[in-house]
């Protein structure tokens, strides 16, 4: 695991990359590797790599970054871990390769000399990585299939620049920091931005499971290489237990490769069935005691699930480690928050997940495995039943009535539903008017109807970003299907948007920021592709629970009380926070800092929601969160 960047000049006559620069690029980034860091640049200056190194697998100096090959053609920097590169590593030692390392970048580097863009379907992992190819003067970069790693660039006036985190992309003196107001509207309403687009005006991210091909006269394209879902793919014909006993066979495979480590590692263990799975999966490949990491919070109870994971590392004897929190924790780090997560995340997880990721990391654990996926896969989420049951009944009758119905109903009810504050409610009705999809995902906070009161009237037109989003995932999830099968449109929506931006970006940055790596066995994609594929009526029979096909599978290894307990989620208590201890402080940065002062936002609203919310009239604890987080990234990068 570590961090990467580079720039590559395409027009100017005489390129002008600088050690210094990339140097400055790569420091930026210490914590993604502070194990090692190398510069590289070309003999004619037209490409410059920079490399920060997590050392996990090869620790020895031969597996330093950039790498080039014996005769100097290609040039590699990488980020991330294959897991079957020893597999890769002897076909193309068969076929003569001679190898000076025992890492996995040595086998990339072959890899895609012999097979070009194809060996990535051959790589299981996770990785953003960078190739040079001298000869063609053509870089090739990638993103692996689920979006386990991060990869941004610029592209302007034939200057490509590149990094594992947005900052080592501000280092460069061309690039100018301004934002980016469409998808600013995009992350309040989704908490993220979209999969293709950043917060900073001019600066992008390679979505997951494409690549990019930059030419020596400087044209740039993109190509998607995987898909959750092929297009036209058949379903699975197995039945349930068959299809149970897949699932488990291909995870205990996907726990079993990611335990592939030089270094010690452990699991992040929350008490759910997920975490207590890879704890499970995990036991029976060793033979000493899993290291097991907890975070609770010291006074609401409600959130903590420390009784659970206690038990589960009781039941297997794990070396267990705990870390409670409160509000006065918390606040300090939050401006630290803001700089980590490059551009804002709207997850308030990402607190928790800073200081559990600090414990493991000063436990002297350098890897963990993590159990994010598995509810996308499974209908995990008890709103993605929600969703199902009112898209086969409401949503299907409403969509029936005559349009000029639905309009006039529409318009009787907003009023009502505005009164009281329903505007999610009040968005189903609206998405139906308009012929939007119902499925939005499991992050809608700010709905846009809600958008067109916060925002003045100048940046109202923006307020439909999100509607333009949320067509674009679903029609892409409908071209792939084979029939109309509402959940698996909402698992390819999750995997496409939700999953790689939000919940991977707080497990990716907020490890790095204490140079942790993280690894996700329920994200192989070989199980998601099956999963993918398993029929509705299979994934949740009728009358099922939610992650039905996983809970069955995992009834042999886990006691009931784990597997069947109610589902209480990963969160952090955001609405207390904000009505107690952290209403001052959210108060003056939302009303009062450089983001309130751009005329972007309705104060008169943003203040009526602040007192709603510490009044106990209204639960806006995520919405102010998000827009605490905005102003505080403003302030750090923008300002």
């Amino acid at each position: 695991m570590c961090g990467i960047a580079g720039i590559v000049e395409t027009a100017a006559a005489k390129p002008s990359i600088s050690e210094a620069i990339l140097r400055s690029m790569s420091d930026i980034i210490h914590h993604r590797g502070p194990d090692d860091e190398g510069q590289w640049i070309s003999s004619n200056h037209r490409c410059g790599f920079a490399f920060r190194r997590l050392a996990i697998i090869d620790l020895s100096p031969a597996g330093h970054q950039p790498m080039t090959t014996s005769d100097g053609r290609f040039t590699i920097v990488f980020n991330g871990e294959i897991y079957n590169h020893l597999i890769l590593r002897r076909d193309l030692e068969e076929r003569g390769y001679e190898y000076h390392s025992k890492s996995d970048t040595e086998t990339i580097l072959y890899g895609f000399r012999e097979y070009g863009e194809q060996f990535l379907s051959k790589m299981v992992g996770m990785w953003g990585l960078a190739i040079w190819d001298n000869d063609k003067q053509e870089l090739f970069c990638a993103r692996d299939r689920i979006g386990v790693k991060p990869l941004y660039y610029s592209f302007q006036a034939g200057r490509f620049i590149f990094g594992s985190e947005i900052k080592s992309i501000l280092q460069h003196p061309s690039i100018s920091k301004e934002m980016n107001i469409k998808e600013m509207t995009n992350y309040l309403s989704f908490s993220m931005t979209s999969e293709h687009s950043t917060l900073f005006e001019g600066i992008q991210k390679l979505p997951a499971g494409h690549f990019l091909r930059l030419k020596a006269d400087g044209t740039l394209t993109t190509q998607r290489y995987w898909t959750p879902l092929k297009h036209n793919t058949p379903y699975s014909t197995l039945n349930e237990k068959d299809t149970i006993d897949e699932i488990m066979r291909l995870l205990r495979q996907a726990v079993k490769d990611r335990m592939m480590s030089d270094v010690p590692f452990g699991v992040f263990l929350s008490g759910g069935v997920d975490s207590s799975t890879n704890v499970a999966l995990m036991a029976e490949l060793m033979d000493r005691p899993i290291d097991t990491f907890s975070v609770g919070f010291k006074e609401l109870e409600k959130y903590n699930e420390m009784e659970y994971a206690r038990k589960v590392a009781g039941i297997f004897k794990t070396n267990h480690h705990e870390i409670l929190i409160d509000d006065k924790d918390a606040l300090p780090v939050l401006e630290e928050l803001a700089w980590h997560e490059d551009e804002p995340n709207g997850d308030p997880v990402c607190i928790p997940l800073y200081f559990l990721s600090k414990l493991t990391r000063e436990s002297g654990t350098t890897v963990i495995q993590v159990g994010e996926g598995s509810d996308e896969q499974f209908v995990g989420y008890p709103w993605m039943v929600r969703e199902l049951n009112f898209h086969n009944t409401y949503w299907k009758n409403f969509n029936r009535l005559p349009k000029l119905m639905q309009r006039s109903i529409y318009a009787g009810i907003k009023p009502i539903f505005e009164a009281r504050g329903q505007y999610l409610a009040l968005d189903y009705i609206r998405r139906a008017v308009e012929n939007n999809p119902l499925y939005w995902g499991g992050a809608v906070d700010i709905t846009p109807s809600y958008l067109d009161k916060l925002l003045m009237p100048k940046y109202q037109s923006y307020s439909r970003a999100p509607v333009e989003m949320a067509k674009r995932l679903n029609n892409e999830a409908i071209s792939h299907q084979t029939k109309d099968d509402f959940i698996q449109q909402m698992a390819f929506v999750e995997l496409s948007h939700r999953l790689p931006e939000l919940l991977l970006m707080r497990v990716d940055k907020m490890g790095m920021a204490h140079s942790l790596e993280a690894r996700v066995p329920f994200l192989d994609h070989r199980l998601v592709e099956f999963t993918m594929t398993i029929p509705s009526n299979i994934k949740l029979p009728k009358g099922a629970t939610t992650k039905h096909l996983l809970k069955k599978g995992v009834e042999s290894i886990l006691p009931n009380d784990i597997i069947y307990r109610k589902k209480q989620g990963f969160a952090a208590p955001m609405s207390e926070w904000l009505r107690g201890s952290w209403y001052g402080f959210a108060k003056r940065q939302i009303l009062h800092s450089g983001l309130a002062k751009t005329g972007i936002f309705s104060s008169e609203i943003a203040q009526n929601m602040l007192k709603m919310h510490h009044n106990g009239k209204r639960n806006f604890g995520k919405s102010l969160y998000s827009l605490m987080n905005l102003a505080l990234w403003h302030q750090r990068f923008i300002e």
